[in-house]
């Protein structure tokens, strides 16, 4: 589970976030804050055990900015990840925040569904960033990076979350055929197969002919390591 801190002063938004997190699978809130300097005290006493994953920062707060709690973190060396959520579109804000890292800039407000695919993107980046070792492909470096989107740059028709099941079970249980993958995630091989295709096609999977003792070879993927592996 991705443990979530809230930060926002205000208690309607704060319950609006926490009721969005708790429609979603693999999140849960583990904290809420109302001020900057609750929120930098209550990430750094966390900082060893069970710490938080992912803030949700609020911009504006009484007693400080997000970039406030910002600068603090990244001086203290705290490894935690930020999604801004706050009606500030200062273009000056949104450069200092990305330069302090932040995954995303959320602007207040927005609908369940674009917080939720924001959110799904974050998982399929940090997924992504847990699994990847040794030398790193280009499109692996930029999903460690958080670039764009924070994910694959994905066609029409596929999900963020889909592709992040698919490219787990094919790092864990690869070589896989679509038909194998298919069964173990509880997805039809058709759209299997075209999560895997997609895979192929940026460079991160290999096509290969599985041969049986009858009848055509299937087709196999082999997740591609950075080191040619």
């Amino acid at each position: 589970m991705i443990r979530v801190l809230l930060v926002d002063d205000d208690a309607l938004t704060l319950e609006l976030h926490r009721n969005y997190i708790d429609r979603l699978d693999g999140f849960v809130v583990a904290g809420e804050c109302t001020g900057a300097r609750a929120a930098v005290q209550a990430i750094l006493d966390r900082a060893n055990g069970d710490g938080f994953d992912l803030v949700l920062l609020d911009v504006t707060m009484p007693d400080g900015s997000g970039l406030d709690v910002l600068r603090t973190l990244r001086a203290r060396s705290a490894a935690v990840d930020v999604i801004a959520i706050t009606a500030v579109r200062d273009a000056e804000t949104v450069r200092q925040m990305a330069a302090l890292g932040v995954f995303q800039y959320l602007v207040k407000p927005f609908s369940f569904s674009v917080f939720q695919e924001r959110l799904a993107q974050y998982r399929a980046h940090r997924t992504q960033a847990r699994a990847t070792d040794g030398e790193a492909t280009q499109a692996e470096i930029d999903a460690l990076l958080g670039r764009s989107t924070g994910s694959i740059p994905l066609p029409k028709g596929l999900s963020p979350s889909s592709l992040d099941r698919v490219t787990a079970a094919l790092r864990r249980s690869g070589p896989l055929s679509a038909t194998e993958a298919a069964a173990e995630l509880g997805m039809s091989r058709v759209a299997v197969r075209r999560y895997l295709e997609h895979l192929a096609a940026e460079g991160l999977a290999d096509r290969g002919a599985r041969y049986g003792a009858r009848g055509r070879p299937e087709t196999e993927y082999t997740w591609r390591r950075g080191d040619g592996t």
